[in-house]
């Protein structure tokens, strides 16, 4: 018990984080009888005091109500807050973003433990709450499961207790205080403390009363603490338990055993509720730790979630049941084995993910919906693992990954980013914690803090250090924390790499952002740890291009373990602008300053929890079955470490240009880590065209987390039969072509019967394609060689290196025509030269068919001395009300060059507008690769269809809006009312790169060399 007597010293004293706080415990459920523990329903222990609250807010100290704890301070006028959640999302001072640099930068000169006094809010709550029947007359305590940053607490005007980290419960004993009726509750919480400085993660900076409060009782003999240890003999069999059970005899408070009489019944049961162990034990022969053998048991994995439950009864000298834990029980061995992580004896790889709790609307006080929207939507994707990014979760979020099967790293509430790294260098001169004693009892309670409330679950296979926290004497002493309470983990902390004196923090090598071929040469040096990506494909707007890269480590070297994409979802705020419309807003929007304004979306879900469409290229490549088709069958590639195929059948499809034909579905039986070769009985098709066989092998029944039917792998094999020797091409018949020719001094027109073809010497392009007098030029056809800047291509510097092509793509000029009439058309030909360079020459050449359609030929001739291209193309618009699109193309999701591994060619439909992609800032979106034909309709289905060879397709991407409309916008709400559909098909588009997004290049074989000759044709129909 330390001092009672408040003081705001505390704020601001390194030493002082946690006065009269219970110490940290196990977070199991406990019951009265073994019916409610079998149930596992809501606790009858357990009252909870989440709704709306009095509140007051004060921007600092000074100007708090100091005395709002006492029993007769007048609080009728105050206001109201809902609890949980965030002061700044309720109408109460401002929600501020920033990444690394601390959020009072520029505003106050700071070194740790100072924090800001002009402005640290002051959040004032009270409530009134009177004890449950079934709680009167019992030990009262009170659980505060997320406060942000620091607290005091009262009740009925006396002082609880006080504590800092908010990402971990903070508990405290109420007894000496509650009375009966009425109870009086006051909580004053602090924005900044001194745990702000180790707070500093890439996030919102929010505060308040953010996650549950409860009252909870416990009876006469209570689980104080709890802890599991399943464990496998080392043919991963047979499974053991170890049980370690911390008592208190409640009515005498002394949490001790030596006082404690009665008696312990342990049962352990199958998912069936068959009892497959049990032990029973005498309290007073003060046992602590009990062993149950339970002879051969179902794993636990990812794969195959299987959980036991454990039943804890107590009973008191009379005999009579007191109280029933249970505990959910996964039996699985973590280890290290030549130098590779390996999970029950298999190698593993994480195919995971970076996770900020977030709601757009919540902030970080996420609900259970949201966490099993996201659960259900990681498992969908072929995800298996999930880093805590950079906190403890809520509680849930744990028994669900139990549940559901994810592989967890558990990270403690750590980040110091900013006292050590300063606009990206490194400064550590008053890095915190370092090396500094003073700092190690407040990292190390955060430390314990997490391990004592999670310890129990199995999907924890990891615990880490925090991050981006530099390296020292400090977190090195934690892992040796982690190590001596939990030999069955490892610990991962990655800032090891900053000072290699502190090796021994990390149990693995572990780096942000590091590009494949630093990884390849780290490992290529027979490393003393396996490699992880704690961080890698920085998921900022248009990204995850050349993700693959990394992927293909993964069997290339063993010592290769995963990743975890940064990440999963953007952290973007709802709000309406002036004009009542709501957005998703990010850092800058509710004047916060400082802030780093669009860095906080880098999800692959959207903020409202729709899926972006880069988590298309993230699903194929984290597949755990591989699937390659052929014309006779497909052979099947079991990665998983544990399951065959048995849960799964194999759909295979054969289409002829996108239309279905026929299909099978095949049994398959390919057991985990092997391969097998199945048969198909798709026909042999003799009709010349393009085909394709889809192979897709998806869920037979309906589980936890999908419905039957649901795909978790494809494969796609492509071929051509072609037409024979003898069959002529069309367009090649003999005789006049059909096309009357009118060279005006100006314009040039190409008419058949029902259509008109207009041409513009002046300028310089097509400018009417009329089919039975519905004009389809709104815009005529120009050179593009820029798209609108993805966030990736600003950190690259793109407009500062490249600046150039968006120059050429405004500034050029028509320097010749020429017309050509021949017997299958007449063809008008321009020939453009750039303001960038005299030496830039691009054709476009227009060959009007006697159908009326048009062939588009476009050549752009190589340049020496000038910077990658963006994009090589031809871009014109039509009239809005063509917006209906059909493709046959890579999809369904747009797809670029090096992100076109999740892609498949397929036919599907969308409109314009649905090819603008909620990225928080307008830019490059909707691409297609490998498109072979795409109709451009209005709702009556009039309009026109592009089309190209399937043996040269092209790009194309078709929006609501130009290149240049989307680069100048900030926010979707910037952009114009929409006039046109704008058409952009290209012979190439650059990839959209994804190593990083503050200057990593795009992969060098997915960049257009300015001086390659680049030619790409397609033709326009009409329909």
């Amino acid at each position: 018990m330390q001092a009672a007597k408040p003081s705001l010293d505390w704020l601001t004293d390194v030493s002082v984080f946690g006065v009269n706080r219970l110490p940290a415990h196990s977070d199991h459920r406990y019951y009265s009888t073994v019916e409610e523990a079998i149930e596992a329903g809501p606790m009858g222990m357990r009252q909870s005091l989440n709704g709306m609250w009095k509140f007051h807010y004060a921007v600092n100290p000074a100007s708090r109500p100091e005395r709002f704890y006492e029993q007769d301070f007048p609080a009728a006028g105050w206001g109201e807050i809902e609890v949980p959640g965030h002061i700044q999302l309720q109408g109460h001072g401002r929600p501020q973003y920033v990444n690394t640099m601390y959020p009072w930068d520029g505003y106050d000169h700071l070194r740790p433990p100072e924090i800001p006094q002009d402005h640290n809010p002051v959040g004032s709550y009270l409530t009134w709450f009177e004890v449950s029947e079934a709680m009167k007359g019992k030990p009262l305590y009170i659980s505060f499961q997320g406060v942000e940053s620091a607290f005091y607490v009262w009740l009925n005007g006396k002082f609880v207790g006080y504590s800092e980290d908010s990402f971990t419960p903070a508990e405290f004993d109420l007894s000496e205080h509650v009375q009966d009726g009425e109870n009086r509750l006051a909580v004053e919480v602090y924005q900044r403390s001194t745990g702000s400085w180790l707070e500093d993660q890439d996030f919102w900076r929010f505060s308040g009363i953010f996650r549950d409060v409860y009252l909870y009782t416990v009876p006469e003999l209570h689980v104080q603490d709890l802890s599991v240890r399943a464990e496998l003999d080392d043919a991963y069999k047979q499974g053991s338990l170890s049980v370690r059970l911390n008592l208190a005899a409640a009515q005498r408070g002394d949490g001790g055993n030596s006082l404690i009489k009665g008696g312990v019944l342990l049962g352990l049961c199958d998912a069936s509720g068959d009892t497959i162990a049990s032990v029973e034990a005498d309290l007073s022969q003060q046992v602590t730790e009990l062993v149950l053998e339970a002879g051969e048991v179902k794993l636990w994995s990812a794969e195959e979630p299987n959980l036991y439950t454990l039943y804890i009864q107590l009973f008191d000298e009379a005999g009579r049941l007191v109280q029933v834990v249970p505990q959910r029980v996964g039996f699985r061995r973590f280890e290290m084995k030549d130098r590779i992580m390996h999970l029950n004896g298999k190698r593993i790889v994480f195919k995971g993910v970076n996770r900020h709790e977030f709601n757009c609307r919540r902030g970080r006080s996420v609900t259970k919906e949201d966490m099993l929207w996201d659960i259900r939507t990681i498992k969908q994707n072929n995800l298996n693992a999930v880093r805590t990014s950079h906190y403890p979760n809520q509680s849930l979020w744990y028994e669900l990954c139990d549940e559901y099967g994810i592989y967890l790293i558990d990270e403690m509430n750590l980040e110091t980013h900013g006292s050590w790294q300063k606009m990206g260098a490194v400064e550590p001169s008053w890095v915190v914690p370092g090396s500094r004693p003073e700092w190690e009892p407040i990292v190390m309670d955060r430390a314990i803090s997490m391990y004592e409330r999670d310890k129990n679950h199995p999907s924890i296979l990891i615990w880490s250090c925090g991050n981006e926290s530099y390296a020292g004497e400090v977190l090195l002493n934690v892992t040796k924390y982690f190590h001596s309470v939990d030999p069955s983990r490892l610990v991962h902390y990655e800032g090891v790499f900053y000072d290699r004196n502190y090796s021994a923090t990390s149990d693995m090598e572990s780096r942000m952002y590091a590009k494949p071929a630093q990884i390849e040469e780290y490992l290529q040096n027979d490393p003393e740890k396996p490699y992880i990506s704690c961080e890698y494909m920085h998921a900022m707007g248009n990204s995850v291009g050349g993700m693959h890269k990394y992927t293909e480590l993964e069997q290339k070297y063993p010592m290769y373990q995963g990743g975890f994409i940064w990440d999963y979802i953007d952290q973007a705020i709802m709000k309406k602008n002036r004009y009542g419309e709501e957005y998703l807003a990010y850092g800058g929007d509710f004047d916060d300053r400082a802030t780093d304004y669009n860095f906080c979306g880098n999800g692959i879900v959207y903020a409202d929890r729709k899926v972006s469409p880069k988590m298309q290229e993230v699903k194929f490549l984290y597949q755990n079955i591989k699937l390659t088709a052929d014309r006779e069958g497909v052979t099947v590639k079991n990665e998983n470490l544990f399951t065959g195929t048995d849960a799964y059948e194999l759909v295979c499809t054969l289409y002829r240009e996108g239309e279905a034909l026929t299909g099978c579905v095949i049994e398959l039986n390919v057991e985990a880590q092997e391969e097998g070769r199945v048969l198909h009985d798709l026909p042999q098709p003799a009709e010349p065209g393009e085909y394709t066989i889809d192979a897709s092998l998806q869920l037979r029944e309906s589980n936890l987390w999908a419905d039957a039917g649901h795909e978790v792998a494809f494969g796609q094999h492509v071929f051509v039969v072609e037409k024979s020797a003898a069959a002529a091409p069309v367009g090649s018949a003999a005789g006049a072509n059909g096309l009357r020719l009118v060279e005006g001094d100006v314009n040039i027109g190409v008419h058949g019967r029902d259509f008109s073809v207009l041409f513009s010497k002046g300028a310089g392009s097509l400018v009417s394609l009329s089919y039975a007098g519905r004009e389809m030029i709104a815009y005529p056809p120009a050179p593009q060689f820029w798209r609108a800047s993805t966030d990736n291509d600003k950190g690259a510097r793109m407009g500062f290196e490249r600046g150039v092509w968006f120059m050429a793509s405004h500034a050029r000029r028509c320097t010749d025509v020429k017309v050509t009439e021949e017997e299958s058309g007449i063809t008008v030909a321009f020939e453009y030269r750039f303001a960038v360079s005299e030496e830039v020459r691009m054709t476009v050449a227009y060959t009007v068919l006697r159908d009326g359609s048009v062939r588009v030929v476009s050549r752009y001739e190589g340049t020496a001395g000038l910077p990658d291209i963006p994009i090589v193309g031809v871009s014109f618009k039509v009239p809005a009300d063509y917006d209906q699109l059909e493709w046959y193309a890579m999809g369904p999701k747009e797809n670029y060059s090096d992100r076109a591994h999740g892609a498949r060619l397929c036919t599907f439909r969308n409109t314009a507008a649905d090819n603008v992609a909620g990225y928080l800032v307008p830019q490059e979106s909707g691409n297609r690769t490998g498109v072979r034909r795409v109709s451009i309709t209005d709702k009556d289905g009039r309009g026109i269809r592009l089309t190209a060879p399937a043996s040269q397709p092209v790009e194309c991407s078709i929006s609501p809006y130009t290149a240049f409309e989307l680069e100048n916008a900030n926010h979707p709400y910037e952009l114009p009312p929409v006039h046109y559909t704008v058409i952009t098909v290209a012979g190439r588009q650059m990839g959209v790169g994804g190593d990083d997004s503050w200057g990593a290049p795009v992969h060098e074989e997915y960049r257009i060399k300015a001086d390659e000759d680049l030619a790409f044709a397609f033709t326009i129909e009409r329909i």
